[in-house]
């Protein structure tokens, strides 16, 4: 089953729009996973295995398993939720881009090293960074378009030219661009951040039905309403609204599993009555 093809499911399956991200930090963990030596891995797996039936995808940050030398950990994390849970597809956070022979190593990394659904990926180096990934049909290739943090206006806002000479902010360039000429296969989706619902409505309008990796809920001070009115498809789906922190450490005692549940719980609600 493709990647697309599972997050539909998962949608209705699980009448969820929200995606959990998987970002360990050790020194958050409980008290009892402390010196423990699979604490990232077992911890991981706690959060997925009480919040998988309200999720409709997983999204682990790569850079929180490698800066811990836990990279083993994220294989067998990723296995895992397959086995256990299948049909909540899991995109890696990698945000890859580059070109030639790179690229297809990093292609490989994501869909055969990690057995990962979706990758994200920067596409400011051009298509050619992005198409051994655009090549996996199967595979979701999910592109950096206006990112939840502060400084995206930096670069993201400017404003440039098409090939037509009309002028417009560079992220709706390349909103346009990817939905237009990228998507061949149907597999691209695009990251656009919660605090900036302007833009959000604005890409929405450009891309039809093509769903949106919305970071910035939560810790980041996104609007949950404001993400549903401005990002949501007509058939009131085509978003995944990622909470990572307020979900993994919503307590740091022995009940964390309950307090990630519950907090999964009422993202999903609070979306639901929006929608």
């Amino acid at each position: 089953m493709s990647f697309m093809q599972s997050l539909q499911q998962a949608w209705a399956r699980n009448n969820s729009l929200v995606c959990v991200g998987l970002d360990p930090e050790p020194a958050k963990f409980p008290a009892a996973f402390h010196g423990e030596p699979d604490a990232v891995f077992d911890f991981c797996r706690a959060i997925v295995d009480a919040t998988a039936d309200l999720a409709c995808a997983f999204k682990p940050q790569i850079a929180h398993f490698s800066a811990l030398r836990a990279e083993d950990a994220l294989e067998r994390l990723i296995a895992h939720i397959h086995d256990k849970h299948p049909g909540v597809p899991v995109i890696l956070d990698a945000k890859r881009g580059d070109i030639g022979s790179t690229a297809q190593h990093y292609a490989t990394e994501a869909f055969d090293r990690y057995g990962a659904d979706a990758v994200t990926l920067n596409p400011y180096l051009g298509r050619d960074s992005a198409q051994s990934f655009l090549d996996r049909a199967d595979k979701g290739v999910i592109l950096l378009c206006h990112t939840s943090n502060p400084g995206a206006a930096d670069l993201q806002d400017l404003t440039v030219h098409d090939a037509d000479g009309v002028a417009k902010p560079l992220y709706q360039h390349v909103a346009q661009i990817i939905a237009r000429d990228w998507n061949t296969n149907g597999n691209c989706a695009l990251v656009t951040g919660a605090t900036w619902p302007k833009q959000l409505a604005e890409v929405r309008a450009l891309i039809g039905d093509m769903p949106l990796l919305v970071p910035g809920i939560g810790a980041q001070g996104g609007d949950v309403e404001a993400v549903v009115r401005y990002g949501q498809t007509a058939n009131h789906t085509g978003l995944m609204i990622n909470s990572s922190r307020a979900i993994l450490y919503a307590s740091s005692g022995e009940d964390f599993v309950e307090a990630a549940r519950a907090s999964a719980l009422d993202l999903r609600d609070t979306i639901n009555r929006y929608r």
